[in-house]
């Protein structure tokens, strides 16, 4: 017969041992419970959470199991030292990004997986999908495994970090951790990336070489890749001395990628004073904007210049190769492997003092048809 409290519970769609689980789990992660601090005891969790203790003695029992907790005979249940903790027969480690199967994303967790491997690690993907809700998922997922480290790629990065607790409770649990293509700026742990603002800066200066000067560019803003390109794009006019036309940039957020940045680059095509170049925040948005060049009736590079970024298979995919920027994509994942590596066998955390040095990978322009002299 099944205890009462493992119905689905109509909210959550989870048996309500797991509901348990899962707060915890929180109160571990966040430390409202610290290491060698007793657990309250099965009647005050029952009582509190209105369940049984049957069900509170079965949560408790598979913390315990998984190696959270552990139980002194005549005295209760203790939370057990996270360096005490055991790891799984084959050491793990976690990999959280912002997508997974699309663009440049295979390409950096091809990179992490091989270097990994080949120091006899597993690992275990997961992906927020652009949504800081399901980034606390991931985190909250991850440290509930035995894993020895994480490589992480932050989401929204402009947008701040409402999951720092999750993120210092790996400090805490002491668990290394790199991040990749951007860090939230508070933490301590090394990245991973490219120089963006410098990449910025070259695709506008590339196009300023040429003679253009009516460029429009294009920035996705709610992460900070995006805001280092366009402080670069900004840069490479003021050295010249000359203003960015308010009109001429462009900044969207993950959301508004679809419409937004289409709509405004049409309206620019078709109306008066119409730019000559347009700077892209990735390959992905270059390559869309290429449809609107098109019902404008105009055609690349003949009336306009067109510079990616990130150098990913779209922009040799259409029929005009695309000028850009190159994104270290696997390079980027094996050097975020390898730091981490380095870190698990030193036993480093993200602590101050203790993180190796960040990788930043120098930019470099990519050549081909989209980009010709006005």
């Amino acid at each position: 017969m099944k205890d009462k409290d493992q119905e689905r519970d109509p909210e959550k769609a989870l048996p309500k041992y797991l509901i348990l689980k899962k707060e915890m789990l929180n109160w571990l992660h966040t430390g409202q419970i610290t290491a060698n601090e007793q657990m309250p005891s099965e009647n005050e969790i029952a009582g509190r959470f209105g369940m049984s203790r049957q069900t509170v003695r079965q949560t408790l029992g598979e913390l315990e199991q998984e190696g959270w907790l552990y139980r002194i005979q005549g005295k209760g249940t203790f939370v057990k030292e996270p360096k005490t903790r055991v790891y799984e027969e084959q050491p793990t480690v976690g990999m959280v990004t912002t997508h997974i199967s699309d663009y440049i994303f295979p390409h950096i967790v091809r990179g992490a997986e091989a270097t990994l491997r080949g120091k006899g690690y597993g690992m275990l993907l997961s992906s927020t999908d652009q949504d800081k809700e399901r980034e606390q998922d991931n985190l909250r997922m991850m440290l509930g495994r035995p894993l020895k480290g994480l490589i992480i790629e932050p989401t929204k990065s402009a947008q701040g970090n409402p999951n720092l607790n999750y993120y210092l409770s790996l400090d805490y649990h002491g668990i290394p951790y790199v991040m990749i293509n951007e860090r939230y700026p508070e933490l301590q742990c090394p990245c991973v990336k490219t120089d963006d603002e410098a990449g910025g800066y070259m695709a506008a200066e590339h196009l300023m070489e040429l003679g253009h000067t009516e460029i429009a560019g294009f920035f996705k803003t709610d992460d900070l890749q995006g805001v280092h390109r366009l402080r670069g794009f900004i840069r490479a006019f003021t050295q010249r001395g000359m203003a960015v036309p308010p009109a001429r940039v462009v900044h969207y957020s993950s959301g508004e990628k679809g419409a937004k940045p289409f709509e405004r680059a049409l309206a620019m095509l078709t109306g008066e004073n119409r730019p000559t170049a347009f700077v892209c925040y990735n390959d992905e948005l270059a390559v869309r904007l290429l449809d609107a060049v098109r019902q404008a009736g105009l055609s690349v590079p003949e009336d306009l210049s067109v510079v990616g970024f990130d150098d990913s298979t779209l922009a040799t995919a259409t029929e005009v190769k695309l000028t850009t920027i190159a994104h270290p994509k696997q390079e980027l994942g094996v050097r975020a492997a390898e730091l981490l590596i380095e870190m698990m066998e030193r036993g480093s955390s993200g602590a101050v003092g203790q993180s190796p040095a960040d990788v930043v990978f120098p930019p470099r322009l990519v050549v081909r048809e989209s980009t010709r002299p006005v």
